[in-house]
Parts: structure tokens; sequence; C-alpha cells
């Protein structure tokens, strides 16, 4: 089948209250500040958020053009405090590129 026979994918439609639970909080890391010099933003998002989802909800939250999306998964280390065994949680963490000439102020919050 030929690229001009498929049909076209329209993206998904995500409630305004669905989209507030996606994103948990940006990150401000020494890393992460680096990224806003090619037009990345980081933030902590639900795990079991995916990449379309992700993207709608800063594209909606912040009136913003997201051009591509890439998560992480991280798993929680198993650490000692005073003799102690404790876990740190498993959290994902969602890079979002904006387009050319758009930007989002993180530390004003929404």
């Amino acid at each position: 089948m030929s690229d001009a026979k498929k049909p076209k994918r329209t993206p998904p439609r995500y409630e305004k209250d669905q989209l507030y639970g996606v994103i948990l909080s940006p990150v401000i890391t020494e890393k992460a500040t680096r990224g806003s010099e090619h037009n990345q933003v980081t933030f902590r998002v639900r795990q079991d958020a995916p990449k379309p989802l992700i993207k709608a909800a800063v594209e909606s939250l912040f009136n913003v053009k997201v051009k591509g999306v890439n998560t992480m998964n991280f798993w929680g280390k198993t650490k000692r405090f005073k003799g102690h065994l404790g876990r740190r949680s498993d959290f994902k963490k969602a890079v979002v590129t904006l387009v050319e000439g758009q930007s989002i102020d993180v530390t004003t919050g929404i």
C-alpha cells in the first residue's frame, strides 16, 4: 500500500482534567536547564502517560507548539539510612522539544 492511499491519522483528543494530571512537576537541574539552549523543557510525568498524551498536555496547558517528546523511565534505588533499607520512588521523565521561537518559563507555574 502506497503512502498516498493510507488514511491519515488524527491526533487523539483528551479532556482538560485528564491533561492536568499528566505533568507532575518540572525538572530543574543543571542538565535540564542546559536543554533550554536547544528549546527543550524537562518534566516529571505520570508513569503510564504515553507520548501523545504528554504532547497534548504541554500544548494545551502552556499554549506552545511541541516538536517532539522523548521519555525515560527511572527505577528507584534501594538506599540505606541509619541501617534501615529504604527505596526511592520510580518515575518517568519527559524531555519536550518545542518549535523554534516557543518557550516555557517553568519557574512561574501554570
